[in-house]
Order: structure tokens, then sequence, then C-alpha cells
């Protein structure tokens, strides 16, 4: 198993210190949020990326993917009737795409709920001008190199692509190479219920590239209801190949601490 820690669980740490933290609990890699680098993806120099790239190979980690990618810069939108806030957000995407190849990653993960909820009214527009920002997306990460992921999320968070089956339906009207879907634990369990399920329906398919673990209860995994035995051995079924990243959003007592026991905890079901 390829694990990764989303680094903002332990945003607090200097990056550096983020990547000795997670070498010595046994990840593989980082999964950045951009937000936690800087509040603009576009002014990132080549002198701070060299840095995080450094601090990375120091500890023999990879970047694994980016996610949370339309945090920062505020005021960004994929649905929204404005055309410049939609180019801006266009714009954003693409330097993201840019940088996931520099810093070696292989996948993006299109989550920000708020910067893709569809308005009361007129939603098959606001439907149209998010697709035409993600066709974009995925035409700037062909460029790139890179896989950009659309991220289902449960219906507490967006209500635009709650399901894996409305994920792939976009995914065949994008219909670009670099364009697919991903699975995170706690949306799908929330929304769909036994994500083994999902896993052997749709990871055969292609359309899957990433994988996110966590409860439902939005602690890490291991720390809540959900049995993650089935969910490896559904991974391991279907000789999945690609990342497995740690994402809680509750931290208790710490992120240190959630960090370190979702890793015992994954590394343990993998052994079996």
């Amino acid at each position: 198993m390829k694990l990764s820690l989303c680094n903002e669980v332990v945003r607090e740490l200097s990056f550096p210190r983020q990547c000795a933290l997670a070498a010595a609990l046994g990840y593989d890699g980082l999964e950045i949020a951009p937000f936690t680098l800087t509040d603009d993806p576009r002014r990132l120099t080549p002198r701070r990326i060299a840095a995080v790239r450094a601090a990375l190979a120091a500890e023999g980690l990879a970047c694994s993917s980016l996610h949370w990618l339309l945090v920062t810069p505020t005021g960004l939108s994929i649905t929204s009737p404005d055309a410049a806030v939609r180019r801006s957000t266009v714009e954003v995407i693409r330097r993201l795409c840019d940088l996931a190849a520099e810093l070696g990653a292989s996948v993006l993960v299109h989550g920000s709920p708020g910067q893709r909820r569809l308005p009361g009214a007129r939603q098959s527009a606001a439907r149209q001008r998010a697709t035409d920002c993600l066709s974009a997306a995925a035409e700037a990460a062909r460029a790139a190199g890179v896989t950009y992921c659309i991220e289902p999320l449960a219906a507490r968070e967006t209500n635009f692509i709650n399901t894996v089956a409305e994920a792939v339906a976009l995914v065949a009207e994008i219909d670009q190479p670099a364009f697919k879907t991903m699975i995170d634990t706690c949306a799908a369990g929330t929304q769909e219920g036994d994500v083994a399920a999902l896993i052997d329906r749709w990871l055969p398919t292609g359309n899957i590239a990433h994988i996110q673990v966590n409860d439902p209860n939005r602690r890490g995994p291991g720390e809540g209801d959900m049995a993650f035995g089935p969910v490896v051995a559904a991974l391991s079924r279907h000789h999945y190949q690609g990342w497995v990243a740690v994402e809680p959003f509750i931290y208790q007592p710490d992120g240190v601490a959630c960090a370190a026991r979702a890793a015992g905890y994954m590394r343990a079901l993998e052994e079996h």
C-alpha cells in the first residue's frame, strides 16, 4: 500500500517537520493542500517549490497528490455566473496542475464543495459552467502529465456530484483521459454505504484514480464504526496501484496523534 498523509492534518508544523513526522510514522508520501503552502499558487516561486521538493526528498517521501484545491485565493468558483470569477478559477487550476507535476504528484483531487455549489435556481446553466471549467482542468492536467479527479462528496457538503455514479457520468461526458474520479471513504460511506462494494463495482472500470480513507464520523480510519478491512481487501483484490491518502477532518487529541493512529491502523490491515 502506498500510504500518504494529507498534510493539513499537521499544518501547524513547518513543512520539513511535516515530512520528518510522516516518514517516521511509516507514510510513503504527503498529499498536499496548496493553501498550506501559499495564499495563491500562482505566486509560488521556483525557490519555494524547490524547497518543498527538497524537504520531501530528504525524508524519502513522494508528493502523492494535491487536494483542497480551491480554498485560496478566496472567491473562486466553477459554477459562478461571473465569467471573471470562472476565468480566475481556471487560472488557479491550471497553475495547480503544473505545480503537481513540478512536485512529482500524479493526481489532483477536486473536492472544494463551497466552490462548486449549485445555486437554488438555474442549476442546469450552473452545471454547464462547472462542466466547462472541469473540461479546461482536464486539458491542463493532460498537458502537465497528471490526472485530475472530481471527488464525489456527501450531500451535506455540496449539491453537485454526490455519488461515484454521478462522477463517472461526468467523466464520460468530459471524455478526456486525464480526467477521472476517486473514492473518499467518509463521503462514500455517508452517501452510499458499502465502500468495499463501490470499489468492487467501479475500480475495474478504470475511472477511479485515487482513494482517501477516513471514517464517516470525519475522524481517521479506525476511529469510528466503518470497517476498513474490507476496503483494504477490495483494493488488494483488484490490484490497486494508486495512492491511499489518510484524510481525517477531526483531530483528537491533535493532528500528530491522529496521523500516528491512522498509519498504524492501516499498516496493520495491510499485514492481514
